[in-house]
């Protein structure tokens, strides 16, 4: 079976500076990759690489054995860092207006919207507007919207920024479960160790641009001499995490 996510040889410029030098990845069906990383490591140019924001000059990602197109790209699902929902519609109008632009319509899309806003507790406001929302339910509406079309492959990029520490450990306990539970691959970009599963993630450590180590959290612990994960960052990246 194809990974989920296959990264092979990406490299990307801005002018002179190397934003990503020769990264290399891959995420399975079922598996959660951290990719780990202080502010400034390559982590978001990587995130527009994937979704096409910015273009593959030199390197290749393949989706489920795709080339990364369109067709491959309706299997993944997005979060980004920064919010990109229409404040001013209510939270049902903005996942209906994503949905059309997936092919769903009609009963079918009523429902996907009812079961995603179920499962993240937010069927009870379904007709409020984004702007009235605080930030830890907008942030589980772009979840909700991320998997309206059923993916079998979830990007975020910092999904909890922002977000109070309650809010931000239901949000880690329902992503993790969606790789564990549901089988969906992740590739969850942020600087936050506290947000890894030390038992069931995979790491990739991105610092300026080079993936530095990658692989189950005990090995890569135990290689580096290491007892915890704030250790081992800072001595792979001179960074507190």
């Amino acid at each position: 079976m194809s990974a989920a996510l296959h990264i092979d040889g990406l490299s990307h410029r801005y002018g002179s500076r190397q934003a990503l030098d020769k990264l290399s990845l891959q995420v399975d069906a079922g598996q959660c990759c951290i990719l780990l990383g202080p502010n400034g490591a390559g982590k978001s140019t990587l995130f527009g690489l994937l979704t096409r924001l910015l273009a593959v000059r030199e390197g290749s990602i393949r989706i489920f054995g795709q080339p990364l197109r369109a067709q491959a790209l309706a299997r993944v699902g997005v979060v980004f860092q920064q919010p990109t929902l229409d404040l001013d519609l209510t939270v049902e109008q903005n996942l209906s207006y994503f949905g059309a632009l997936q092919g769903l319509h009609g009963k079918a899309l009523q429902q996907r919207i009812g079961a995603e806003l179920e499962r993240l507790q937010l069927a009870a406001r379904r007709r409020e507007r984004v702007r009235d929302l605080n930030g830890g339910h907008r942030r589980r509406v772009e979840i909700a919207r991320a998997l309206l079309h059923r993916p079998a492959l979830l990007l975020l990029d910092e999904p909890t920024v922002g977000l109070d520490l309650p809010t931000r450990q239901q949000l880690i306990d329902y992503l993790h479960a969606l790789a564990r539970d549901e089988g969906l691959a992740l590739l969850w970009a942020t600087h936050l160790v506290d947000e890894i599963d030390p038992q069931h993630d995979q790491l990739a450590l991105l610092h300026r641009g080079r993936l530095l180590a990658s692989g189950a959290v005990a090995p890569l612990l135990a290689d580096a001499g290491c007892h915890d994960l704030g250790g081992w960052f800072q001595h792979h990246t001179g960074a507190t995490s």
